[in-house]
């Protein structure tokens, strides 16, 4: 079976039978033969964006592109060369090198 997709107007539509019709959820994924789940999730994302709640394929919410640009700034701060020293020691695999201590002496 194939996955079926649904456009945004249809979607608008369906959450605007739940609430401003006060059709209850469950009757209304009847109605439109999906599943209740479905429903759910879009009326989620409405409550979470209503200005831009399905963006559509391979299109971003303005907020997740933003994040998107700050992870790839990360990571090309990050992949940037480190120095051998930081903070005045030496550091071998992610730990500092601490000192060799002489055995504590019970008195």
């Amino acid at each position: 079976m194939a996955k079926r997709t649904f456009t945004p107007e249809f979607k608008l539509e369906a959450v605007k039978l739940v609430r401003e019709r006060g059709v209850s959820i469950s009757q209304a994924a009847r109605d439109l033969g999906i599943h209740l789940n479905v429903l759910r999730a879009w009326l989620k994302a409405v409550d979470e964006d209503s200005k831009h709640p399905f963006p559509g394929p391979g299109q971003q919410r303005p907020e997740q592109a933003e994040i998107e640009r700050l992870k790839k700034e990360v990571a090309r701060l990050k992949t940037r060369s480190v120095p051998a020293y930081q903070g005045g020691r030496k550091y071998h695999r992610g730990r500092p090198r601490l000192p060799h201590q002489p055995p504590r002496t019970v008195a």
